[in-house]
């Protein structure tokens, strides 16, 4: 593997296309579905964060398909996926303390996400 130069990051920070996959795989979810989140402990790599685990969402868009880090990151080849922007209300997130008029949008991939 080729070593990233510093004079490079800044290129390769923009370059979205390098894990976007040309692949027809079609969509498990439409903006506007609910979505309920894995309660999920792996060993390795994940980008499903431990404070989203079994949270309730909204598919806000689908991104796309795109190589599926988890699988990336323990050698398992790019498996393509498809990345949905989901909202979560802040007070799903952290509890009633939380304003009501709070979201957070989290990237995440099918593997990550059950209907609700």
């Amino acid at each position: 593997m080729p070593v990233l130069r510093a004079a490079d990051v800044e290129r390769a920070l923009r370059n979205r296309r390098a894990a976007r996959m040309d692949v027809d795989l079609p969509a498990r979810f439409q903006a506007g579905d609910p979505v309920v989140t894995r309660t999920m402990n792996p060993v390795g790599h994940t980008r499903l964060p431990r404070y989203a685990r079994g949270r309730h969402g909204v598919v806000d868009r689908d991104h796309g398909v795109f190589i599926f880090p988890d699988a990336a990151a323990a050698g398992l080849g790019k498996e393509p996926q498809r990345l949905y922007s989901i909202r979560f209300s802040a007070r799903e997130l952290w509890g009633t303390e939380a304003s009501p008029r709070e979201f957070v949008y989290i990237d995440l991939f099918d593997d990550y996400l059950e209907p609700a």
